[in-house]
């Protein structure tokens, strides 16, 4: 199983289940049309409730990155991929601004951010 849930994570387990199911789908290791484990089936492998799985797979398919057939499971839906990359640019972006207002909080201005940032794409 791909999924791996952290209790030092301070994302609610629903929400890493949802997030780390959303990860699988965009790098294309969950493909349109895959079957998901049942929620019987993820709750044991995770050792975590039923109801935790079935609320993230409840969101995955309000979000439309599942569907849910009676009697057959849920499957990955077909994924519009460029509102997927747009939607974690978003969330990026959104962190970025949370950085960026911590950084000046301290004194350190774009530049400074800029050189960080390189730094840590030359590290990978």
């Amino acid at each position: 199983m791909f999924i791996v849930i952290s209790q030092s994570n301070p994302d609610p387990m629903h929400r890493q289940v949802t997030d780390q199911v959303k990860d699988a789908i965009a790098r294309g290791l969950l493909r349109p049309g895959e079957k998901l484990p049942s929620i019987r089936e993820m709750s044991r492998e995770l050792a975590i409730s039923p109801i935790t799985i079935k609320r993230s797979y409840h969101d995955l398919e309000q979000e439309g990155f599942i569907v849910t057939r009676a009697g057959l499971g849920s499957f990955v839906a077909d994924v519009d991929f460029k509102a997927l990359r747009d939607d974690k640019a978003g969330e990026i972006r959104r962190e970025l601004e949370r950085v960026a207002a911590a950084a000046a909080r301290y004194g350190i201005g774009p530049a400074e951010l800029r050189k960080i940032l390189r730094e840590i794409q030359q590290e990978e």
